[in-house]
């Protein structure tokens, strides 16, 4: 599979939603999960800027991380007859009912970013997503390579319960390190993508572990989750990064501050620009008919501390992390 290659949409005609408005017509809503972290505030701001590339009309809906919020503002966007929605499903049961809704409306979905449980595979267009099973062992098997078979108890901080992307993360991250005897995972706990969680538990893993002295590596499914475990480590008298190795998830701009402090040592990079392909694949929909593939896969990249990074912090800041 190549990695670095979005799939390109397959042109099929016959579909089951509305064909005909033009991008500069259209309007767009989007189900946004919320500002839990400094990646999710990139990915909304990059999808107001590609929104307004187009032309599109853009209405984003925060729900504050709760799935509620997030079917109250589907079926709002329902009532509005708006060309197409995007979701950001917080989770990844539940949906059934609000998206065949949507779908007797004829209004197209896009997932973003998470996918959802295979059962409502039928009820939208395309997923634009990461493919979150290899970043999770991309980081696993950057771990193998870094501590080169010395013994390795490593913590996890794993992202909300019941999003894709967490599930996803941990099965990668498990397969990345499942032909190392030497590296074991010794605890796991959700710090719910935040950083304010994400350093609470941190803090009690290191009570947990010897004051972490029994502690060789964290990994955490995000680099938000990732910012809070360094703190706590550096208050309880640790050095992060070099005492206890780092590896996370997204690539934001604060990540690379702390990999060039020495305080965080790799990342993997998660791109939020979820929306432009979306965009693009609702636009060849509504216009040609082109039905696209039902997954557009986003690039994975590794980044260490060799990589510069204050050079891609200047790259990223000004995307609204």
């Amino acid at each position: 599979m190549n990695f670095r290659a979005l799939l390109l949409a397959s042109a099929v005609s016959g579909a089951l939603f509305s064909v005909g408005a033009q991008a500069a017509d259209m309007t767009i809503g989007f189900s946004q999960i919320g500002s839990e972290s400094g990646w999710r505030a990139a990915e909304t701001t990059v999808s107001k800027a590609e929104a307004k590339k187009r032309n599109i009309n853009f209405k984003i809906a925060d729900a504050q991380q709760k799935q509620e919020n997030q079917i109250k503002a589907i079926r709002a966007f329902v009532a509005q007859g708006v060309d197409a929605i995007f979701l950001a499903p917080v989770v990844a049961t539940g949906w059934d009912s609000v998206l065949k809704e949507a779908k007797e409306a004829k209004i197209p979905v896009v997932l973003l970013d998470r996918d959802i449980d295979p059962s409502g595979k039928d009820l939208y267009l395309t997923a634009v997503t990461s493919d979150s099973v290899h970043e999770g062992k991309v980081a696993g098997e950057w771990l193998v390579k870094t501590v080169a078979g010395k013994p390795c108890n490593v913590v996890e901080l794993q992202g909300t319960v019941g999003a894709s992307v967490a599930t996803n993360r941990k099965k990668g991250f498990e397969d990345g390190i499942a032909g190392a005897s030497n590296v074991k995972i010794v605890r796991s706990q959700t710090g719910d993508f935040t950083r304010a969680k994400g350093k609470e538990v941190m803090e009690s893993f290191i009570k947990a572990e010897g004051g972490g002295k029994n502690i060789c590596a964290v990994y955490a499914h995000n680099d938000d989750m990732m910012v809070g475990a360094i703190q706590a480590m550096k208050e309880a008298g640790l050095k992060p990064g070099t005492e206890i190795l780092t590896v996370s998830i997204d690539a934001v701009p604060d990540i690379f501050k702390a990999m060039a402090a020495g305080e965080a040592n790799a990342t993997v990079e998660l791109t939020p620009n979820m929306a432009g392909p979306a965009f693009d694949a609702v636009i060849a929909f509504k216009e040609k008919g082109t039905v696209p593939p039902k997954w557009i896969q986003t690039e994975s990249k590794l980044y260490t501390q060799a990589d510069n990074p204050m050079a891609v912090y200047e790259s990223k800041k000004d995307l609204g992390y």
